[in-house]
């Protein structure tokens, strides 16, 4: 079976180091250096690889870019493997089935970032997704973080998998649908003064339209009759005299008019048309023209005759109008539009109308949500309750590894009463988006001691130890290849240093462990020391980054124990230590 391992990292203008190559191991490798050397560096360099934050700040003074490049050695059907192919990426696949992921982030002076995986370039979100399947960085700001109580809930919940993972995402579900519900009714109640003084508007004017009985288009067609029946005697003289002109005058038999003359002409054409074509097609035009004057002088007789010029007609048009008119200044540009607007407010106000009803369905639908809320925060607390046990119980035996035998560690779960929260055996407690628990992780650090908050409890060296036993805890219920360990050491000396160097030794067994450490009694039992250098210019080369073997081991380890390479008291000391990790690890 293939472990995923990360095998290599290159680092190129970044922070102190110009350019430098950190070869890694299967197993426990740890990196030591002077003070500012660039230790820190290698963990930053992996965060940028895991698509942590770009800082223009990283890059060296005078680069363009600074760049990090890694080799990571995977199955070729590992999750990270698949995701990568998924994106486009080529694995650099060998006969022993194994398969190497190329992983690159580049971040440029002005503070631009970009990624590959594989050869093509990907989202640097890609590079986030790979990282929870390859590698696990545990630093000093990761210990910060587990002091905060929300941290403490998600490493129990996480701890505990499917036990609380599926209950909880029935309690999201359920609490996201309450708060749109009860939102929902907060608006309608609050509201239902204005909701009724709008109902009263939308009534009065659906009314109003009502009561005038529109027609769609009648405001078009009463202006045209308007403006006939206003110019009456006008249209009818016009249409008297245009008709005489056509037909003629019965008073003035002796008058000639244009049918006439047409006529004529027409007959005239006609006698002689046989002998021309061309003739006889003016002839055929002519008759056209004759008929055409004779319908037209027929309309104008029959429009002269009906043309209404009844005041009272008229006064009645002008009446409807003006109650249009008042439509069409309240509710639209046009009767139509005003038609339109009706049409929409009756389903505005029935939908007004209808808010006593859906108040009533929305308020049995809280209770009944409440009642659902209930039962899965039962059941959460349940499962913390487990789990909690189980983790505490797990990371006390830890902390017994790590020279603190009489300490213990506890979850409490703690529940707020509150009015208007979640009735629970015979309680109403307070809820929210994660149940009703408050957890809080409790140390005791010796027998007769009171279980105190973790951040108020223990010394600056027991935390260390506290949350490093909690991170390995952690790791056991939700296992990665690779474990990066930021000075999780810090505060530790003496024999818990000893300790805390077994204890990385033992996980290494199962998984690639990296360890940035200031401890020589921690970096004695890595299976592959790494030395971070210097030059005297203050930067850090290709041949900064060494691995320590035989007497170069014994001289870092004795510079690290009392700042004297070639003091015989601290190389006696160093090979001591040396020889008790290989004895007891």
């Amino acid at each position: 079976m293939v472990v995923s391992v990360l095998e290599e990292m290159r680092i190129r203008a970044l922070g102190v180091i110009d350019d430098a190559v950190v070869e890694l191991s299967p197993g426990f490798t740890a990196v030591t250096g002077e003070t500012g050397a660039g230790k820190t560096m290698v963990v930053t360099s992996l965060g940028l690889l895991l698509g942590g934050r770009a800082d223009a700040a990283l890059v060296r003074v005078g680069a363009k870019a600074a760049v990090v490049e890694g080799r990571i050695v995977v199955a070729p059907d590992a999750p990270a493997a698949r995701r990568a192919a998924e994106a486009g990426a080529e694995l650099d696949e060998s006969e022993d089935e194994e398969a190497a992921l190329l992983v690159s982030r580049t971040v440029s002076a002005e503070g631009r970032s970009r990624a590959h995986v594989g050869g093509r370039s990907v989202p640097v979100g890609l590079l986030a997704e790979l990282s929870d399947d390859l590698v696990a960085v545990h630093g000093q700001t990761d210990q910060q973080g587990l002091l905060r109580a929300a941290r403490q809930r998600e490493a129990l919940d996480r701890y505990a998998g499917e036990a609380v993972s599926v209950p909880l995402a029935a309690y999201a579900g359920a609490y996201k649908r309450l708060r749109t519900v009860s939102a929902e009714l907060e608006e309608l109640t609050t509201r239902a003064r204005e909701r009724a003084q709008e109902a009263d508007l939308l009534r009065f004017g659906i009314d109003e339209v009502a009561a005038a009985e529109p027609q769609p288009g009648e405001d078009t067609e009463l202006a045209a009759e308007a403006q006939r029946l206003g110019h009456a005697e006008a249209l009818a003289s016009a249409a008297t005299t245009a008709h005489g002109a056509l037909a003629g005058d019965p008073a003035d038999p002796e008058g000639v008019d244009a049918a006439t003359l047409v006529g004529g002409a027409h007959r005239a054409l006609e006698a002689v048309r046989a002998h021309d074509p061309a003739l006889a097609a003016l002839a055929d035009r002519l008759g056209e023209v004759h008929i055409l004057l004779s319908d037209v002088a027929g309309e104008l007789a029959g429009y002269a005759d009906d043309l209404d010029a009844d005041p009272l007609r008229l006064a009645a048009v002008e009446e409807r109008r003006a109650a249009l008119s008042q439509l069409t200044r309240k509710y639209g540009e046009d009767i139509t539009d005003v038609l339109a607007w009706a049409e929409q407010s009756a389903a505005r106000l029935a939908e007004l109308e209808g808010d006593d009803d859906r108040i009533g369905e929305l308020t049995a639908e809280r209770e009944a949500l409440r009642g659902e809320l209930a039962g899965h925060a039962r059941t959460l607390t349940e499962a913390r309750g487990d789990a909690a046990k189980r983790f505490a119980d797990a990371v006390t035996e830890e902390l017994a590894e790590l020279a603190m035998p009489h300490a213990r560690v506890s979850f409490d779960l703690k529940h707020t009463e509150d009015p208007e929260g979640l009735e629970a055996d015979g309680r109403t407690l307070a809820f929210g988006p994660h149940g009703t628990d408050e957890v809080e992780l409790l140390l005791t650090p010796h027998p007769g001691a009171q279980p105190r908050p973790i951040a108020k409890g223990a010394s600056g060296g027991e935390l260390s130890r506290v949350m490093l036993a909690v991170e390995v805890v952690f790791a056991g219920a939700d296992p990665v290849p690779t474990y990066l360990f930021d000075e999780v050491d810090a505060g530790v000396g003496g024999k818990a240093a000893v300790e805390v160097g077994r204890r990385l030794a033992r996980l290494a067994r199962s998984a690639q462990v990296v360890v940035v450490t200031h401890l020589p009694q921690v970096a004695a039992f890595a299976d592959r020391h790494l030395v971070v250098e210097k030059t005297d210019d203050g930067s850090v080369t290709r041949s900064g980054v060494q691995a320590m073997e035989g007497e170069d081991r014994v001289r870092e380890l004795s510079r690290m124990l009392a700042g004297q390479e070639d003091s015989q008291l601290a190389r006696a000391h160093a090979e001591e230590l040396l020889e008790a990790a290989r004895a007891g690890s």
